[in-house]
């Protein structure tokens, strides 16, 4: 998605590309970071998180109504003077089954027109890690900037996730440059399926975000990829492929390290 300040329009947008889908369940669908509310800047992203109830009740009703796993991206959630970025996992029939709180926030420095990024100044780290049980198999949700740190997937594996979801909103600079290899690598280390959903395109503060949305399968194969513009990237999943995978390479079975738990689980 190529997501504006707007949320209504946003959700419109959603709802368009929910009636291309393809007729055949199940189903999971995987929004971009922030693709309710994106290039308004911070205090804007604050003030939507005051309507999260509204938000969240429309994704409850375009789950149920499409028949559809929805994982909403990220929507700014309360918490005080603060927000948390919240990805909500949507069951067919509308019922959340499941919220992440982003854990590992974006401050950086880049070389691109907006320079600097300080996401902590206004949002607050979740603590949980979080995996749920769908017709899929178990879905572990992690979002964008979490790509970065492995721990955190390894974590996911530990407690079953067979696919894991990663909205995201890489910038223009950071995605050409690691995008994929972090993406993939992800996939193959913790033998799963990676959906990667992406903000592409320029947006109304002028932040240039990298698009790439894609399917990641547990050997590390591009399944399915959209490199620019907004639109839809589909892949099956083959869970006898995924057992065989982890049949042949044990590696969690081998590997001999131990991650010490900072973050409860769900």
């Amino acid at each position: 998605m190529n997501s504006q300040p707007q949320p209504q329009e946003n959700l419109k947008k959603v709802e368009h590309w929910l009636q291309q889908l393809p007729d055949q369940q199940p189903q999971l669908v995987v929004l971009p970071e922030a693709f309710s509310c994106f290039g308004a800047g911070d205090k804007a992203q604050w003030q939507q998180s005051q309507n999260a109830e509204q938000t969240h009740q429309a994704l409850t009703e375009l789950a149920r109504k499409y028949r559809v796993y929805l994982c909403a991206g990220t929507v700014p959630t309360p918490n005080g003077d603060k927000f948390y970025a919240t990805s909500w996992l949507f069951g067919p029939d509308g019922k959340e089954l499941g919220n992440y709180q982003k854990i590992h926030l974006f401050d950086v420095d880049v070389a691109d027109n907006t320079k600097q990024y300080r996401e902590s100044a206004w949002a607050t780290p979740g603590q949980n890690v979080v995996v749920v049980d769908t017709e899929f198999g178990r879905v572990g949700l992690a979002v964008c900037y979490d790509v970065r740190f492995p721990e955190l997937f390894r974590l996911l594996r530990q407690q079953g996730a067979e696919i894991i979801v990663l909205p995201s909103a890489f910038t223009q600079v950071t995605g050409a440059a690691h995008w994929q290899t972090l993406v993939t690598a992800r996939a193959i280390e913790q033998q799963v399926y990676v959906v990667a959903a992406g903000q592409v395109g320029t947006h109304a503060n002028g932040r240039q975000t990298y698009g790439h949305s894609m399917v990641i399968d547990p050997w590390g194969r591009n399944l399915a990829e959209l490199a620019d513009g907004e639109g839809l990237a589909s892949a099956f999943a083959e869970p006898e492929q995924l057992a065989e995978i982890r049949n042949n390479i044990p590696v969690a079975d081998h590997n001999v390290w131990s991650i010490k738990r900072k973050y409860d689980s769900n």
